[in-house]
């Protein structure tokens, strides 16, 4: 089992992408957050075919967070049912995978 993630969601503003992913830096839950801007979704909601502009947050966390980050993401998004993907590192540079350690909140 790995002990890295990385977790996609999507959020349809910039701004509000941005703030949420300063937010699981700043309360240690991962350690880098990418934002993809300006990617266009395409999926099915409530019987219709939709077409969106949304914006990629790639999450990299230690796994034992994935609880409280979509615990924190569902509670902060604007989405009824937020894209909250979790998916595991299994490979990576060591040092790299260490600083990700070194980020969070030690219990």
């Amino acid at each position: 089992m790995s002990h890295y993630q990385i977790i996609l969601c999507t959020f349809p503003q910039f701004s509000f992408a941005k703030q949420c992913a300063h937010a699981l830096v700043k309360k240690q839950l991962a350690a880098c957050v990418n934002i993809l801007p300006r990617m266009t979704s395409v999926y099915a909601w409530q019987g219709k075919i939709e077409t969106a502009q949304e914006h990629l947050l790639i999450i990299k966390a230690q796994a034992n967070q994935y609880a409280a980050i979509e615990t924190w993401l569902k509670k902060h998004h604007p989405y009824d049912v937020p894209e909250i993907i979790a998916l595991p590192i299994e490979q990576g540079l060591p040092d790299y995978l260490n600083w990700i350690s070194s980020c969070h909140v030690t219990s």
